[in-house]
């Protein structure tokens, strides 16, 4: 599949260099040439993508850097990881979020670090379906069985119940506490959890904080 996108798909995008196009392939043909170990392909589009990404400073296109980069960087690429998810949760491409999550969870089980991996997989995995991107669903579950852990299956009955970060968040919300606060209890960035408690309204049916704290407090 990485030699497929590779081929078809990105490397003429890359020569042609087009505009938009040309730049937003970048991220996904570095990945593809990563796996397929076309390290020179993969390092010639990450320095494209370095000249526009600095060039811009906007938080999405350094965020696609540092996780091209972790994808070239070997074991060093932790730090990388972490910066590429600290700049694309301060955006709304929640898809990328999941994607870099998704990455770093591989990397991590690499690693041989099993716990650490299933914490980033499991939330990827979670993100993913419910946006309902099988594909990238499928990919962190099998990365999950890896691990020796099984995702629950997300069928009709279950799809309204919350995941564990989820309630985490509902909980901490409904008794008063800020996005901040919250994003600082749980060590995860304001946007994630305003990312979780759009999910929390939308599974447990309610609008505003107070009608969160009223359900909370209801079943509690």
């Amino acid at each position: 599949m990485a030699a497929d996108a590779l081929a078809r798909r990105s490397l003429p995008v890359l020569r042609d260099d087009r505009l938009a196009a040309g730049t937003l392939v970048l991220p996904d043909l570095i990945e593809a040439a990563a796996r397929c170990d076309e390290l020179l392909v993969a390092q010639q589009a990450l320095n494209r993508l370095k000249e526009r990404a600095e060039a811009s400073g906007a938080p999405w296109g350094l965020g696609w850097l540092a996780r091209s980069q972790a994808l070239l960087a070997g074991d060093a690429a932790e730090p990388l990881y972490r910066q590429a998810i600290d700049h694309l949760e301060q955006t709304a491409v929640l898809p990328e979020i999941a994607r870099t999550r998704l990455l770093y969870g591989e990397w991590l089980r690499r690693q041989r670090r099993r716990r650490d991996a299933r914490a980033r997989l499991r939330t990827a995995y979670d993100m993913f379906t419910q946006m309902g991107a099988g594909g990238f669903a499928s990919r962190a579950s099998a990365e999950l069985a890896a691990t020796g852990e099984r995702p629950r299956r997300r069928s009709p009955e279950t799809v309204q119940t919350l995941t564990s970060q989820e309630a985490q968040v509902a909980r901490l919300v409904a008794e008063g506490g800020t996005n901040r606060d919250v994003a600082a209890e749980l060590f995860i960035s304001p946007a994630t959890v305003e990312y979780h408690l759009r999910k929390v309204y939308q599974k447990l049916q309610v609008t505003s904080r107070t009608q969160l704290g009223q359900k909370m407090l209801s079943t509690s």
